[in-house]
């Protein structure tokens, strides 16, 4: 943790944020950071302040003569596991605030122990703090891009920048040689030292990858002029035309889908919508499931999708209701990679939807992955929640059929009546308990109990009858699917009521803050809604840029511990959300020591207020917890703002009363009389 309280207060936002120009390249060695440091002295004999930030020297004599004349900013050094890392030092460029800084290899990852985990956030910040930057990337390092370099290359790149930070610069420079001029830079070693270029060019560094990668890069050049100057014409009007859609799992080939569309947006000039479906059995997800699945919502924003979810039983009819509502016109999906089974043999959810949504675009991405059988491990799970008393529920209702059944056969009912007794009897048993496996076991007990004491021969196991097998068939399916069947509603059920929930937490919460008296009453009534939803206290605190954050915990009680754990180094990170407007601390990637999540409460102006949201001894938020935890906070967000925005009106309201009219005016004259 590198932040105090009085560093994240130290200096107040300004106006106006740096410009950004991308010195951008398709593979290591064409020039980017030689192009970079020229334009830098160029700029520096117009009279601009230029500092070098971090320069990659790759121990290239031509790159380190162009250092010279530059004022150079020391690099921090981190341990880790016993090696000094280099970093570039953020505070120390916050501190110096030049007017120009170079800051190469945007794509990298910082070590442990800086305040973000991505060299662009660090960029991103001193953006925000006024000062302009230059800095490099490849082309393979962006990441939509991920998965077709890693097809040509058949080289994964695990540091990789979001679209968006790539589109959202003021300028791009492609710095572009031909390849078979990098490959002679390669042998002459002015890129890497013999043995590793050997290497390099043995792998990555081939005629054809090359090639390949040059077309990508200019290609992804033009299509950024493209929308720069189409966005220029008409912000709105590109965008209505297309709105492509696709849906977050935890499937391995997700990711690549993800990255299919987001290229498909971009290429269209389109929306673009990431749509979770939860159902039932989405919140048992756990182990790598739910990592990918985390992973993919991550990526999914990082691309500029918009996130949304609903809830159902079928994923094709919630997808289908979804794209018609909101005027979606292309879905993009995996192709389903699961070893299917006679049982489990069917239409897939890609047939689905195309008999449901009739004559929309349905894009399938081919997924190379091998096939693999999908672990649900539902009857572990059943074991693992065995309860005695729904076993006793169980044997309880199947001996009350038995003795209806008794009942029925001495009136001369016969053996129909019987069964849809034991029917019955296993209705209520997935009724009254919890899971499948107990419906299963009334279901199986009603089949021995019918054929022990009302087929013939009786009281033993033995049939006679040929049409008894057949009887004892549909009497056992028929058990199976109505207790599956109940025990589904049960399912749908609870997530309905939970919906509901939530739902009204979201419509009181907005209810009573709209009823506080003062902005510290609706933060605390705000904390109290999250409270309810995240079951865990919450921290709140007004936002003031010139001030550490004085929080309040709600419930009060729960204070004592909380408040302790506030050091100088928590303070700091939530100084920073204020200061920055963004979120920070644990589950993110800024200032993930953290032990708390905070997030800013923000107007269209500024940041209002900030809450902490505690994580260390609690369970990761859900999706949907999350959704209304930000929906919340935006309601509270605008509420603080119009309330504050009124108090400034009354103020100036008042102000003007009080002013007597002017000296000089003079004063209305009377008409004078009538002759």
């Amino acid at each position: 943790m590198e932040i105090s309280g009085n560093q994240a207060s130290k200096t107040d936002r300004p106006t106006e944020e740096g410009r950004l120009k991308i010195f951008f390249g398709y593979a290591a060695g064409v020039g980017k950071t030689y192009a970079m440091l020229q334009a830098a002295h160029q700029a520096q004999k117009l009279g601009v302040d230029v500092v070098a930030g971090y320069i990659e020297r790759h121990t290239r004599p031509d790159t380190l003569a162009l250092l010279e004349g530059l004022e150079q900013l020391p690099e921090r050094e981190i341990d880790y596991k016993g090696i000094r890392l280099k970093e570039f030092d953020l505070d120390a460029a916050l501190r110096r605030r030049p007017q120009l800084l170079l800051v190469d290899e945007l794509a990298h990852s910082n070590a442990p122990g800086c305040r973000h985990r991505k060299r662009y956030q660090d960029i991103e910040e001193l953006l925000r703090a006024g000062i302009d930057v230059f800095t490099t990337v490849n082309v393979q390092h962006l990441e939509s891009l991920n998965d077709l370099v890693a097809s040509i290359t058949r080289i994964a790149v695990s540091e990789r920048i979001p679209d968006s930070v790539f589109d959202s610069a003021s300028q791009v420079e492609l710095v572009d040689i031909e390849p078979d001029d990098l490959i002679e830079r390669l042998q002459s070693g002015k890129v890497y030292r013999k043995k590793q270029a050997d290497r390099a060019l043995n792998h990555f560094f081939t005629r054809d990858n090359l090639a390949a990668l040059r077309e990508i890069a200019l290609r992804r050049t033009a299509d950024r002029l493209s929308r720069n100057a189409l966005e220029a014409r008409s912000e709105t009007a590109s965008k209505a035309a297309e709105h492509i859609l696709i849906c977050l799992s935890g499937a391995p080939s997700n990711a690549k889908v993800i990255r299919t569309a987001a290229r498909m947006a971009e290429a269209f000039h389109s929306g673009f919508t990431a749509l979770f479906v939860e159902t039932p059995d989405t919140g048992e997800l756990k182990g790598e499931s739910l990592t990918r699945l985390r992973d993919n919502l991550r990526l999914a924003e990082q691309l500029g999708a918009r996130i949304a979810t609903v809830y159902g039983d079928d994923p094709a009819v919630q997808i289908a209701e979804f794209a018609r509502l909101s005027g979606i016109t292309k879905i993009v999906m995996g192709r389903s990679n699961q070893k299917y089974s006679l049982l489990t043999a069917g239409q897939t959810l890609a047939d689905k939807l195309t008999r449901l949504t009739g004559d929309m675009e349905i894009y399938i991405i081919p997924d190379t992955q091998p096939f693999y059988r999908k672990k649900t491990g539902q009857l572990r799970k059943e074991l693992r929640r065995f309860s005695g008393l729904d076993l006793l529920k169980a044997l309880l209702i199947t001996a009350a059929a038995t003795g209806i059944g008794f009942l029925f056969d001495r009136l001369g009912l016969g053996e129909a009546n019987i069964i849809t007794v034991y029917i019955l009897g296993v209705l209520l048993t997935a009724v009254s308990t919890q899971g499948h496996l107990y419906g299963a076991i009334a279901s199986l007990l009603s089949l021995l109990a019918f054929n022990f004491f009302f087929t013939v021969p009786r009281f033993t196991l033995q049939v006679t009858n040929p049409s008894y097998p057949i009887t004892f068939l549909i009497m056992l399916l028929s058990g199976f699917i109505t207790g599956t069947l109940a025990a589904r509603v049960k399912k749908q059920a609870r997530q309905a009521a939970k919906r509901a929930y939530y739902m009204e937490l979201l419509m009181n919460a907005s209810r009573r803050m709209q009823q506080g008296q003062d902005e510290q009453q609706i933060l605390q009534l705000a904390a109290e809604q999250l409270r309810a939803l995240l079951d865990r206290p919450i921290l709140y605190s007004p936002a003031a840029k010139d001030a550490a954050p004085d929080f309040r915990v709600f419930p009060a009680e729960e204070s004592g511990n909380l408040l302790r754990s506030l050091t100088a180094e928590e303070l700091g990170v939530a100084g920073w959300v204020v200061k920055n407007n963004k979120h920070a601390g644990a589950t993110t990637d800024t200032l993930s020591d953290a032990q708390n999540l905070y997030l800013a409460v923000r107007g269209n102006r500024e940041v209002l207020g900030v809450v902490g949201i505690p994580a260390k001894f609690y369970p990761p938020l859900e999706m949907f917890e999350k959704n209304l935890l930000l929906a919340l906070l935006n309601e509270c967000g605008l509420i603080l703002e119009r309330r504050r925005l009124q108090a400034e009106k009354n103020a100036a309201d008042r102000q003007s009363a009080s002013f007597p009219p002017s000296s000089e005016e003079e004063p209305p004259r009377a008409d004078p009389p009538s002759a």
